[in-house]
């Protein structure tokens, strides 16, 4: 699972170095630095990355970000992601599986769901691979999902934005009528905010034409949590 293995060697790197000058940290017990560094970039990590960049932050990355629970608590919120994101790396191998935090970001592009041109029309092939997805959110039910949708800078602003939002709202869609609950997601439209590669190249243009999962910790995950850490 290299994907998720480089993830969480940066952010873990990231980590050591603020933790060095944390006094605090030389006083935790190893059940409380296992929840941090174990977690895979989980509790202490999510914390220190989310009060960096800030809750309410753009696209999926934000999401993830702005769920932070921290402590133990999160170091077990964590240890459930890791094992989510295991599996949708094995069922989905050509998506990017980030584990972030206490939770999880899934880029899918092109490759992986494709639209009809200048339409919202899921084709047969990303039907196929949202189909991979359902047993893995059905085997977790307690996370919320935000879709995220993209476009490439091709075309007017408003109408990719417009286009983005429905592309999102058809992946939410087919999900729900899978039987994964509606209450579970939310989606949201980005257009050509936030391009992940150039949108000078066909090559760009493909990678930045893609959906995002912001895959995070419910309410009833973050309390079954505090009760396992003894909060």
């Amino acid at each position: 699972m290299k994907k998720i293995s480089i993830i969480a060697l940066a952010l873990m790197m990231t980590a050591g170095t603020l933790f060095t000058s944390c006094e605090a940290v030389k006083n935790t017990n190893n059940t409380q630095r296992g929840a941090g560094i174990g977690a895979v970039g989980g509790a202490v990590i999510g914390g220190i990355l989310g009060n960096n960049l800030g809750k309410g932050g753009k696209g999926a990355l934000g999401a993830v970000l702005g769920g932070v629970v921290g402590g133990v608590a999160g170091g077990v919120i964590g240890n459930k992601m890791d094992k989510q994101a295991r599996q949708i790396d094995q069922v989905l191998p050509g998506a990017d599986v980030k584990r972030v935090g206490e939770g999880i970001q899934l880029v899918l592009n092109e490759n992986a769901v494709r639209f009809d041109t200048s339409k919202s029309t899921l084709t047969a092939g990303a039907k196929a691979n949202l189909d991979k997805l359902v047993a893995v959110f059905q085997e977790y039910p307690d996370t919320d999902i935000t879709i995220f949708g993209y476009t490439d800078s091709t075309g007017k602003a408003d109408y990719n934005l417009k286009l983005s939002g429905e592309r999102a709202a058809s992946v939410r869609s087919y999900l729900v009528a899978k039987g994964i609950a509606s209450s579970r997601f939310k989606v949201t439209g980005m257009g050509i905010a936030d391009p992940i590669a150039s949108n000078e190249t066909v090559e760009g243009r493909s990678q930045n034409r893609r959906v995002e999962f912001a895959i995070t910790a419910n309410a009833k995950m973050q309390e079954d949590a505090k009760k396992e850490a003894g909060n």
